[in-house]
């Protein structure tokens, strides 16, 4: 294993690969647990890509409603550079053999999703976006020289050199047995969400915000982990992670019913079943309190075409005996996408010198308090060009003295304890999720804080448990309702909007008032 790399990215999904490969000719080197495209939440990605190409349709309209969906929250620059970028994208993508879905006149085919004011969803395959971008990007990784892929070696922390910038991190190899330290000059953070801390996820249960941990850890400014966006659509089979409905069926004119059949979203919302998703996934849970129960049906208007329009979506109700052709589709609320992150500038930058972020890990700007549907897979494109840009020409130079504690390396990690992580999501779930309180806030801080009290037993939990502390803090600061955020003790939203910025080093919590 290569122990120095000029340029490091942690993480093999949309985000990291397409950086990488923006960087062209620049040598980099990606680390990742698992083979890339075998793992992480981007070969889920259902929805697809927003951009506004459609022949109706603007940037500024894309901005607009952006802007509209972050509560007021959202950064208007890196939200113009976001939709600017859009076109741009789709083109890229074009050209590294995605295949887009087309109309019988060659035209992209434009799907609408929730909150969004025209057809502007790219979809490749019905409802496997995800999964084609990325082995487009797999594929085209694997060819080029500049590229450089660790794969099974599993990140542990980041590195400080003497002057205070990360200069690379600590890993494990599994296949040595031994950790190791790889240095580096610069360090990009492409490490996905957070999902898997909650007990109901739709994303790969390992996804537990480790590398917000990393960041945290190191000193870097952590803005508004309290967003956790709730999909209010996942299929409630029992399974865990729990499979995805894209919100493009509803945009396909599939409608939220209770178990008696009744359309209930216009009883929440004037834009009903396209309403912002915290509205919706806040009304399908208030159905299941209530005991109504929450059903997606698209009899009518999908059809006998569900299997070639969502092959993902039907594939998971057909494993559960269920055919959403004949049959109504339970739903239930699912922990989904993290809008906060590591705070960056509009060219990826920390707060930390040496330290880079982009995609789900990262708080660029463009999402606020709401991420608007299909803006992620959008974000990592757009912004991993710029910290590929911003890197492709740096003069860089080896950090100094970066290293591990002596006590560290000897050490093999031990996984989570099944118990101690399932004890954790449940926690989250039943206290900081899409309704929350003081008192509930503060029991899962409890539960937190007694987990972390047993290092022996819970080692693999560390920055799961860091993570989860994060959103529970900036949850704990923020007294008012706001996008995915919902304090049911303090249900109104303030008339000026704020940021929650957290520097774990020093323990300081602070609000801004948005400009």
């Amino acid at each position: 294993m290569a122990n120095k790399s000029d340029i490091l990215i942690i993480g093999a999904g949309i985000a990291g690969l397409y950086t990488a490969l923006k960087l062209a000719p620049r040598p980099v080197t990606v680390i990742t647990a698992r083979p890339p495209g075998e793992a992480g939440s981007s070969p889920w990605a259902q929805g697809g890509l927003a951009a506004a190409v459609g022949p109706d349709d603007t940037p500024n309209l894309h901005f607009a409603d952006t802007v509209q969906a972050g509560a007021g929250l959202v950064d208007p620059e890196a939200a113009s550079v976001l939709v600017d970028g859009g076109a741009a994208a789709v083109e890229d993508l074009v050209g590294y053999g995605v295949d887009f879905d087309r109309d019988e006149n060659g035209e992209l085919k434009l799907g609408r999703e929730a909150a969004h004011c025209r057809n502007r969803i790219v979809h490749a395959a019905g409802d496997q976006a995800g999964a084609a971008i990325m082995a487009a990007l797999v594929a085209a990784a694997r060819k080029t020289d500049h590229i450089t892929i660790l794969e099974r070696i599993v990140v542990e922390d980041l590195l400080l050199d003497d002057n205070g910038a990360v200069g690379g991190v600590l890993v494990y190899d599994p296949k040595q047995s031994e950790r190791a330290i790889v240095d580096a000059a610069e360090t990009v953070l492409a490490t996905g969400g957070l999902g898997g801390l909650y007990a109901v996820t739709t994303n790969p249960t390992p996804a537990q915000g480790h590398g917000l941990a990393f960041a945290a850890r190191a000193g870097a400014i952590v803005r508004d982990p309290e967003f956790v966006q709730f999909h209010p659509t996942a299929l409630d089979l029992g399974l865990d992670p729990a499979p995805l409905a894209t919100e493009a069926l509803r945009g396909d004119g599939a409608v939220l019913v209770n178990q008696d059949g009744r359309a209930f979203m216009t009883d929440y919302h004037k834009d009903a079943d396209l309403a912002p998703r915290d509205v919706v996934a806040r009304a399908v849970e208030a159905e299941i309190t209530a005991g109504r129960g929450a059903c997606l049906d698209a009899r009518d208007s999908i059809g006998e075409a569900f299997p070639q329009a969502f092959p993902t979506v039907f594939a998971s109700c057909q494993k559960a005996g269920l055919d959403p052709r004949t049959a109504l589709m339970p739903v239930a609320p699912a922990a989904h996408y993290h809008m906060g992150g590591v705070i960056t500038d509009l060219d990826g930058a920390s707060s930390i010198e040496g330290l880079w972020a982009v995609g789900e890990v990262a708080s660029s700007g463009v999402h606020g308090a709401n991420r608007l549907a299909s803006n992620s897979l959008l974000e990592a494109l757009v912004f991993g060009a710029r910290i590929a840009n911003a890197l492709r020409d740096k003069e860089t130079a080896p950090r100094h003295d970066a290293g591990a504690p002596a006590d560290r390396q000897d050490l093999a990690p031990k996984p989570a304890a099944p118990a101690a992580m399932k004890r954790l999501r449940k926690a989250m779930s039943a206290g900081c999720a899409l309704m929350r309180s003081a008192q509930s806030l503060y029991k899962t801080i409890d539960v937190i804080n007694e987990l972390g009290a047993h290092p022996s037993m819970t080692s693999g939990l560390k920055s799961a448990l860091v993570s989860a502390e994060l959103i529970v803090q900036g949850a704990l600061s923020r007294e008012e309702s706001r996008g995915a955020h919902y304090r049911s003790d303090f249900p109104q939203t303030d008339d000026e909007a704020f940021h929650t910025e957290i520097c774990a080093t020093d323990g300081a919590n602070s609000e801004e008032e948005e400009e």
